[in-house]
């Protein structure tokens, strides 16, 4: 089956989906989609819905739900990107655009103390990675932390995953070499003006072990997506994919 036109859908009740707002406004406006049309709706949750349109009204669409196509388990080599928002938040949003379709599973907005910006339309970040999720044909909706300060989110970080800090030294071990495949991996992404070295200490003493993205110096939101692709191909490509 050619899966194209796909909806995020989170809320499914009784075999019946109802649409609201931009997906709506997509599906009716923009596709101009006629009831009886067959599209594809995706919860974030893993599961694939192939639904029948029933019918508009206002800024609802109406769909009958014809089968559960697909199911999928979240995958255990997670990927938890925190990151330090860019002074320039295109540069940001296209992190969370990319590094979505690439797979990462989790975000967290970082804030460090040579952070040049220290707040996020949250509800913006959530449209983008949605858009993502559905331009990619993934299943599973990344999720989206709140902004957290720096040590306040060292402190919390003993969830059992493997935790890097990406510096930039001549001897740091390599992210590629340090990463073994199939761990769910916790990697800090510094700001502009990059950790203090307070911050690098303390990220070390929490158990943290500072890796390398390369030789070269990169940006912030480049850094975020060489983390997330490289870890990614560790995992050989264990995403949600459909």
């Amino acid at each position: 089956m050619n899966i194209n036109n796909i909806f995020y859908g989170p809320d499914f009740l009784n075999g019946q989906y109802i649409l609201s707002n931009d997906e709506a406004f997509h599906c009716q406006k923009v596709l101009r989609l006629q009831p009886e049309e067959k599209i594809f709706i995706v919860d974030g949750k893993g599961n694939l819905y192939y639904c029948n349109i029933v019918n508009y009204s206002k800024s609802l669409c109406n769909l009958d739900v014809i089968e559960h196509h697909m199911k999928w388990q979240k995958p255990k080599s997670g990927i938890h990107i925190a990151i330090a928002p860019t002074k320039n938040i295109s540069r940001f949003e296209f992190f969370l655009e990319k590094s979505t379709e690439i797979g990462v599973t989790e975000f967290t907005p970082l804030l460090c103390r040579h952070s040049e910006r220290t707040s996020v339309n949250i509800n913006r970040m959530k449209k983008i990675i949605i858009s993502a999720m559905k331009q990619s044909k993934q299943a599973i909706l990344p999720k989206l932390n709140e902004p957290i300060v720096f040590n306040s989110f060292i402190s919390k970080s003993n969830d059992g995953k493997t935790k890097y800090i990406a510096h930039y030294e001549r001897d740091n071990s390599s992210l590629f070499n340090a990463a073994k495949p199939g761990k769910p991996v916790l990697i800090l992404i510094g700001p502009e003006g990059d950790f203090t070295a307070k911050e690098m200490t303390m990220a070390k003493e929490s158990g943290f072990s500072s890796v390398s993205l390369g030789s070269s110096r990169l940006r912030t939101e480049t850094a975020g997506i060489a983390a997330c692709h490289t870890l990614n191909l560790i995992n050989d490509n264990e995403t949600n994919k459909i």
